[in-house]
């Protein structure tokens, strides 16, 4: 890692970027200079314009990939170089609004089913009936289960935003059996080691690779064809929370979102709130000469 680059690591420490985001700008900025085979600081505004121009025109990255590149490279050029170039504000991602893939009670019933290990079994429904993200949810402590008033404490979430979400009672009775056969002082999801399973000395949490694989397994077992991943749980989570009829605002701030239009997203996913809006629409009509 050159100078330049472990520079622009420390100003996204001090703006407080949390470590994937670090790791993603960094592999940005690195992939640039790899293209150009040069220095960062020596690469010009026109070379600058014409890698975005190759990101979209040739190599037509995803809309995902093209806007990491480009928040990024712009950090490293306006915040750490200091350089006020009007490409980086000419610039923009693609606009999408994809709705979000979304499973049915019944099909979450049967991915958890399938899944062998107690451990990602354990987290992934957790992950489910807590609207987790997976970070927050391998990263669990046994400090976080506020069980007197049935609540868990997300630390440090997205943004660094901490939140409370209700805790069921299934959910605190199966973390409570989890945790009776490793009894860590501190993770819930403790390491992991191959032949021994949970290390009761672990001093970090289980890696979220191995939550993952457990999900893409019991995804392609169970014969569900939508295009779901771990962070299909926490989508389903809310719509099936806004199908039962909880309020828009307490589903936002369960799940964490600054913005109320974040998650009026899945006013768009719920097959009741169209029913309702369709019986609606008939009586209207039907009052009509």
């Amino acid at each position: 890692m050159t100078p330049l680059q472990e520079r622009m690591i420390e100003d996204m420490q001090l703006r407080g970027f949390s470590e994937r985001t670090q790791t993603l700008y960094a592999l940005a900025v690195r992939q640039l200079a790899e293209h150009y085979d040069k220095a960062l600081d020596q690469v010009t505004e026109e070379e600058l314009r014409q890698y975005f121009l190759y990101l979209r025109n040739v190599k037509q990255v995803a809309a995902s990939t093209f806007k990491l590149c480009l928040y990024g490279i712009k950090f490293l050029y306006q915040y750490t170089l200091r350089r006020d170039w009007s490409t980086l504000e000419l610039a923009r991602g693609p606009r999408e609004r994809k709705l979000p893939v979304v499973l049915s009670t019944d099909e979450v019933r049967q991915l958890l089913q399938r899944i062998r290990c107690q451990c990602y079994r354990v987290c992934l429904t957790t992950i489910y009936s807590c609207g987790l993200r997976i970070s927050e949810g391998v990263h669990l402590q046994v400090r976080d289960i506020c069980s007197d008033r049935m609540l868990i404490h997300i630390r440090h979430g997205k943004r660094a935003k901490d939140r409370y979400v209700p805790l069921p009672q299934r959910t605190l009775d199966m973390l409570r059996r989890h945790w009776c056969t490793h009894r860590h002082p501190v993770w819930l999801f403790p390491a992991r080691h191959r032949s021994r399973g949970a290390i009761p000395t672990a001093t970090k949490p289980m890696c979220t690779k191995g939550v993952q694989r457990a999900f893409r397994a019991a995804l392609q077992e169970s014969g569900i064809e939508k295009p779901a991943t771990t962070h299909t749980l926490r989508h389903s989570y809310a719509t099936h929370l806004l199908e039962a009829g909880v309020n828009l605002r307490l589903i936002q701030a369960y799940l964490g979102h600054s913005s109320p239009e974040t998650t009026a997203i899945y006013t768009h996913l719920t097959r009741k709130a169209e029913g309702a809006a369709v019986k609606a629409i008939n009586e209207i009509m039907r009052a009509l000469p």
